[in-house]
């Protein structure tokens, strides 16, 4: 600690992201990328745009990114989404720190489920945003009729994580009529592999801010470009905000490289849909090795296995060139969040568990 901090960094808890090693030659199955690489009309245009020796890198990108906003309102122009209703930023971490600036901080506390994305309390401490968590219920699943608490606004991702639990749509509108004059943020990083996306609702409730990544389903973790779609004052709100703290939050590549992923269905289908196969496949492997396997939307598993403990999994499976991401966390301690890898991948991780779980 030192003397010369502000007084609200001796309080932080900060976030501590999933292990990136350096060692080569792992089955690095710890943070949910995808293990596909990004649709090849990313790398072209990215390439096009360093052409000419790089020069358009001199001068400062759109602030407003109006070609990347464009291109995520026409993804979803069978909900009539309109260009001021989408916002883009560095990754959807930065839109959600700029979404409980801009739309959390109230006298209330807000909520969020008890095992959920780490980040949110460190944001609540990072703004002094006072919070209470609702605990899931025993299978794990977001219960909408136990935030009935006033609130200054609601928050979580679908599909939750690390759990990997979907909530329906209907389960989200409840919660909407229910609390009209709370801001309810949905965090819709894995949506895309299983869900429906709470975006057909945001022309239906003016307190429905949804937030979505290209980490995910797009590959472009490395490329850190997130987005909300909500209705307009919702939008100006986090506008207002980053215009106060970074008016040039995504530079000319990620944007050129972004318009491209989104341009690409065919690409994000296949490696979408390729991913979702592999889910289903390690779900049945591991629940033959004796494992407990959460449902899951995403693109990755939570399981545990009853007789073993999962941090000795953990620490074992590293043994074995196989990084897993297990939380020391309560009613969470003994369970392994598993990211969806290749086949190849996934089924070195079989055979490893196969080994580890199996009687000798």
């Amino acid at each position: 600690m030192s003397r010369y901090w502000s007084p609200v960094v001796h309080r932080l808890t900060p976030y501590v992201p999933g292990e990136q090693p350096k060692l080569s030659q792992l089955v690095k199955l710890n943070t949910n990328e995808n293990p596909y690489p990004p649709s090849p009309r990313v790398l072209a245009a990215i390439a096009g745009e360093l052409a000419a020796d790089g020069r358009s890198l001199r001068l400062y990108p759109d602030p407003n990114a109006e070609q990347l906003r464009a291109a995520i309102a026409a993804r979803y122009a069978e909900f009539a989404i309109a260009v001021p209703q989408v916002f883009v930023g560095n990754g959807s971490d930065e839109v959600l720190a700029l979404a409980f600036m801009a739309l959390l901080r109230h006298e209330l506390p807000i909520l969020f489920p008890d095992i959920t994305y780490s980040f949110y309390p460190v944001y609540s401490g990072l703004y002094e945003i006072a919070h209470l968590t609702v605990p899931l219920g025993d299978d794990f699943r977001i219960r909408v009729e136990d935030y009935s608490a006033a609130n200054g606004g609601i928050i979580f991702p679908n599909p939750n994580a690390p759990t990997g639990c979907l909530l329906p749509l209907t389960a989200i509108e409840q919660l909407l009529r229910r609390h009209p004059q709370s801001v309810v943020v949905v965090d819709e990083a894995y949506i895309d592999f299983g869900g429906e996306s709470a975006v057909a609702l945001v022309n239906h409730h003016a307190n429905l801010l949804v937030v979505h990544t290209l980490s995910k389903s797009r590959s472009l973790a490395g490329l850190r470009v997130g987005y909300a779609i909500g209705q307009r004052d919702l939008i100006e709100a986090l506008e207002r905000v980053k215009n106060s703290f970074n008016s040039y939050p995504l530079d000319r590549l990620a944007i050129v490289g972004a318009v491209a992923a989104i341009a690409d269905q065919e690409y994000f289908e296949s490696t979408r849909q390729a991913i979702i196969h592999s889910r289903e496949t390690l779900r049945n492997a591991l629940l033959a090795l004796g494992f407990d396997v959460l449902p899951s939307a995403a693109n990755f598993i939570f399981v545990r296995h009853p007789r073993h403990d999962a941090g000795e999994l953990a620490a074992r499976l590293r043994q074995r060139g196989i990084i897993v991401r297990h939380f020391r966390l309560p009613r969470i301690e003994q369970y392994l969040r598993i990211t969806i890898g290749s086949d190849e991948q996934c089924a070195l991780l079989v055979q490893a568990l196969q080994e580890l779980v199996t009687p000798q």
